[in-house]
Parts: structure tokens; C-alpha cells; sequence
């Protein structure tokens, strides 16, 4: 059907369609035509011709490829003999996702009866291959893309054809992907309208394809029957009231002290985060818009709760930070990707920092979203590599935008003082000794802009730093746990041989768990490759160098990828 791209003719048609995408970029609707016109510029009979199309020429003997079909795996299909497509390139596509995406919906707009069939036996032979070892960044984007899809067509999928995987255990790559593209799909529609399209089977509870509820916001201190339901309609009246920010730190210290009185044991400050976060998302709930002016109306005191107190700021605390992080993923536990939203603005404010988010991520990153209930060993889902992901593309963004205002910085500096010694060199007089107030005076030595942003730039690189080793350590924690460990998946060593992945048809949630959790360690390592190379020597002795005289094969893979990624090993 498509060429060989092993062989030349493969090899040279291959590329020229890839030309053409890369060049086209800027206009996909042109790019789409060009690539349906692509016979025209090579040899009569080297593709088939379109159904009901004259034929004018017959194929030429085993080159009588099918375009529509060499387009789209070209696009976004891996073989087993090729390197992976331009949309399904590792770690990241050269282009942004969403104009693959977008190029293969305008093909199939302009040639639906000969497109449409390859997109759908794609979709299917990637399916397929999730069984067979897709990793699962290349998994992630296909549920992006097959939503993005079905969005642009109505939604419309056979899913009946899926049904029978039902029954594989909950967390195979199958079923993560089903709900995966589900959740995705209802973020461009809405509940009800993608519930009609799945079969009932689907749509039971038990099946963990789709939620049972819309998403939507789940105000923990609502329900009257709450110990703490009075507490917080007070401070949720004082920000519909819209409170100044001193006025809710002093009720909250009084509300402090009724609780401490009230309370048997348990943590009231915790309780107090709780509440006013949950109260000031659900002032936000209404709109994103209304969620960024409830933020920034109450930044102190929001900086103040994440200080570990109410009424002053002081040093960071993580207790404190998690705590509110806690909070707002509780509130949003029926829709993660406001979590993820939320969280990025919340480092946006600086009110919590990219370490705190990775911390947090590896040790409850699983309670968010509908297989909470379940319970079982930490794990990393696609949903937790978009909060580590998050996190740490936010402290790496900081560096970068640091480093490039101390370039212009001294570059602003360079510049004034050589047009000072430039003046200097043009009033200086050869004969006479100049006069003291004559001396030209140099540019002050000191430049406070310049010495303020290189000390941000040291500050937000320790920062990055932190945030690397904390992911490292948390992968490291996850997938070769120590015995005492008592979140340890107990599959984490043995998925990883030749023997348990040609048994994974029996394998149950916590095996497949665990393979995702190594995928995620690779995209890690692949992704970030060039800011762990800067920092590989400290983070391996932090990570790495407990295992140096231990046997353990899971350590011993977990370094070869590390090595792997910091051009260490080949």
C-alpha cells in the first residue's frame, strides 16, 4: 500500500512529503493540496490512481503505492522497520502537534472518501500497536490527536469495535488510551454529548472509560452536614464580599483560634489552607477570568498561607505549599486539566515554586481524577507527566528568559562604557597634562539592573536545578524502591525483563503501572536531556550513587537511560 522506506524509491518519496510539510508549515490548507498533488511530479504508475479515475497508465509492477495512505503514515504512523513519523517523532515533533493534527483534518476535507480510510485504518493500527509497546508519549499523542479528529467530524468512531478490551485490566494502554482520548474529547464538547456516542457498556461506571458526572468543580465545605461548613461560609462571604486581603488575614486569625478550641488533634492550619483555597477557587469556579482576578485580588494572602502562616509572611514552607496544592486539586478532582491549570498559576504568582509541584505530583498525583478510588501503588500517568511537565518547563522557562535579560543587560553595559571611552579617546590632548576636572570620568563600575538580574539568574538556576533533581529522585524512589517503601509497586523491578513483558498478557494493573512509570522516566530523560547535562554530575551522586555497588537491574537500567540521555553512553 505505502513504500518501503528502507528502500530508495521509499526513502526519496518519504522525505519529499516530509519537504513538503516541514516547508508548507505556514499555510496547511496549501500544504494539504500539494501533498494530494504529489503524483503529478513523479512517474506515471508509481502511485494508483484515485477510484473512478481514468487510467492512463497502469502501475508500474511493485510500485503501485496508495498516496493517501503513504501521506498519512508519513505523517503520523511508525512501522517496524521506520523511524517514527513527523507528529510521532521523539521526544518532541520538529513542528508544533496541533499542525499535524490540523493538516490531517484538511486532507480529509478535501479528499474524504480516499483520506478518510487511511486516517481510519491508522487509527486502528496504532490501537493495535498500544498492546504491542507504544511508548507512551507516542500513546499520549495519539489520544490527542484522535480527539482532536473526532472533534472536527462529529465525533464519530466505531467505538463497539473496542468494547471487547473491556476486559483487560484497568490500567492496560488500551484502556488508558479509550480514556484518555474520552477526557479529551469532552474538553471540546462537553459531558452528555460525547456520553450519547459511547456504547452502554461504555458508559457504565465500572468501565473507567468515561466519568459519571461532568466536569465541574467539587466544593469540599458545601454539604451542611460538613464540621467545617460554617467556618467556611464565613470566609467565602468575606470574598463575595470582596474583603481586602487584611481584613480576611484577621478573621482568619480568630477563626484560627475557635478551631484550635474546637478541634480534636487534627492539624488547624491545614484546615485553614483547605478552606480559604477551596473558597477563593470557588469564588473563581465561574470563568477563568474570574479565577485569575480572585488570585490576584488575595496574593498576600495566599503568599502569607503558603508561608505557613496567616497574618505574616515568613520563609517558605512545603507542608504549607502542599497543603494548598492539595486543596486545589481536591477542588477540582472532576476536571484535571484545571488542575493543571490552576497549578501552573499558582507558580505563576510564585506562590508555590516548581519543586513543590513535582513533590507533590509524585506523592498524590494519583488521587486526582476517576481511578483515585482505586488506590493502588504511585504510579505516573499521562496526567502526572502534564504536572511534572508543567513544572518543570516553568523553571526551565525562567532560567532561559534570565539569562537573556542578563545577555541584553551586559550587553547595555559593554555598550555605555565604550561610549564613554570613546568620548574619553576624543577630547584626550597629546601635549598638555589635562586638569583634574578635565580627566574623563569612567562608567561607574557598579551597574545595580545588571547585579539584580544576576543574582535572579543564580536564584532561578538553583531553582531548575532543584526541580531536575527532585523529578530524578522521584522517578528514581518510584521505579527502584527501597524495601521499607511503603508505596512501593512491588512489579517495578520485574516488567523491565524479557521474560515479563512476553508474559504481559497476564499482567494486571500494577505491572502495567509500572511500564508506564518507566516510559515516563525515558520521555523525562529524553526531553530534558540538555539542562540534566548541565547539572549531570550532582544529580547522579544524588540519585544514582546509593546503587554503585549494589545488583540491582532495575538501578542498572534506570543509569543506562540516564546515560543514554547525558551522552555518557551510546
Amino acid at each position: 500500500v505505502s513504500p518501503d522506506p528502507t528502500t530508495p524509491h521509499g526513502y526519496i518519496i518519504r522525505t519529499a512529503l516530509l519537504d513538503i510539510v516541514d516547508i508548507f508549515e505556514v499555510n496547511r490548507k496549501e500544504c494539504a493540496r500539494l501533498l494530494l498533488e504529489y503524483p503529478k511530479w513523479n512517474l506515471a504508475g508509481t502511485f494508483k490512481p484515485k477510484p473512478g479515475a481514468p487510467v492512463t497508465v497502469e502501475p508500474v509492477p511493485g510500485k503501485d503505492w496508495q498516496l493517501e495512505s503513504t501521506v498519512i503514515e508519513t505523517i503520523d504512523l511508525s512501522h517496524e522497520k521506520t523511524v517514527l513519523g513527523a507528529y510521532m517523532t521523539l521526544p518532541e515533533p520538529s513542528k508544533k502537534s496541533i499542525y499535524y493534527i490540523s493538516l490531517i483534518t484538511e486532507l480529509c476535507k478535501l479528499s474524504p472518501s480516499t483520506i478518510g480510510p487511511a486516517v481510519g485504518k491508522s487509527i486502528r493500527k496504532l490501537y493495535t500497536s498500544l498492546s504491542d509497546g507504544l511508548d507512551v508519549e507516542s500513546a499520549r499523542r495519539f489520544a490527542e490527536w484522535f480527539a482532536v479528529h473526532m472533534s472536527n467530524f462529529g465525533f464519530a468512531w466505531v467505538w463497539k469495535e473496542w468494547v471487547p478490551d473491556l476486559s483487560l485490566p484497568v490500567q492496560h494502554p488500551r484502556r488508558a488510551f479509550m480514556r484518555r482520548a474520552v477526557e479529551f474529547e469532552i474538553r471540546l464538547a462537553y459531558h452528555e454529548r460525547i456520553m450519547k456516542t459511547l456504547p452502554e457498556s461504555m458508559q457504565a461506571p465500572d468501565a473507567y472509560t468515561i466519568p459519571g458526572r461532568a466536569p465541574g468543580p467539587a466544593y469540599e465545605y458545601e454539604d451542611p452536614s460538613n464540621p467545617h461548613h460554617d467556618a467556611a461560609q464565613s470566609v467565602l462571604n468575606l470574598f463575595r464580599g470582596r474583603a481586602k486581603a487584611e481584613d480576611v488575614i484577621a478573621h482568619l486569625d480568630t477563626l484560627k483560634g475557635s478551631l484550635e478550641s474546637a478541634e480534636d488533634g487534627s492539624n488547624v492550619d491545614s484546615t485553614i489552607r483547605s478552606i480559604v483555597v477551596q473558597s477563593l477557587l470557588h469564588i473563581g469556579s465561574r470563568s477563568f477570568s474570574h479565577f485569575l482576578n480572585a488570585v490576584e485580588r488575595y496574593l498576600v494572602l495566599l503568599r502569607n498561607l503558603a508561608s505557613g502562616g496567616t497574618s505574616t509572611s515568613g520563609p517558605a514552607s512545603p507542608e504549607a505549599k502542599a497543603d494548598i496544592l492539595t486543596a486545589a486539586a481536591s477542588f477540582w478532582k472532576h476536571n484535571r486539566q484545571m488542575v493543571g491549570i490552576v497549578f501552573d498559576k499558582l507558580m505563576q504568582y510564585q506562590i508555590v515554586d516548581p519543586t513543590d509541584v513535582v513533590a507533590w505530583t509524585f506523592l498524590n498525583g494519583v488521587t486526582v481524577g476517576q481511578l483515585a478510588e482505586l488506590g493502588k501503588p504511585m504510579n505516573l500517568s499521562a496526567f502526572e507527566w502534564d504536572l511534572l511537565r508543567g513544572a518543570l518547563d516553568k523553571a526551565n522557562g525562567r532560567v532561559t528568559s534570565a539569562r537573556r535579560k542578563v545577555a541584553t543587560l551586559k550587553k547595555e553595559d559593554d555598550d555605555a562604557r565604550a561610549r564613554v571611552k570613546a568620548r574619553a579617546d576624543e577630547t584626550m590632548e597629546v601635549d598638555p597634562e589635562p586638569k583634574d576636572d578635565e580627566v574623563p570620568k569612567e562608567a561607574p563600575m557598579d551597574n545595580p539592573a545588571l547585579n539584580t538580574a544576576l543574582k535572579a539568574l543564580s536564584s532561578l538556576t538553583k531553582e531548575q536545578k532543584a526541580a531536575l533533581s527532585r523529578t530524578l529522585e522521584g522517578f528514581v524512589a518510584s521505579l527502584a524502591p527501597a524495601s521499607t517503601d511503603p508505596h512501593a509497586n512491588p512489579h517495578a523491578r520485574t516488567v523491565i525483563t524479557e521474560e515479563a513483558w512476553e508474559n504481559r498478557a497476564n499482567w494486571d494493573r500494577d505491572e502495567w503501572n509500572a511500564w508506564e512509570t518507566w516510559g515516563w522516566y525515558r520521555q523525562f530523560c529524553r526531553v530534558y536531556a540538555p539542562y540534566l547535562r548541565s547539572y549531570s554530575t550532582t544529580l547522579y551522586t544524588i540519585s544514582f550513587s546509593k546503587f554503585d555497588h549494589a545488583k540491582d537491574p532495575a538501578a542498572d537500567l534506570l543509569k543506562l537511560i540516564w546515560n543514554v540521555a547525558t551522552g555518557q553512553e551510546s
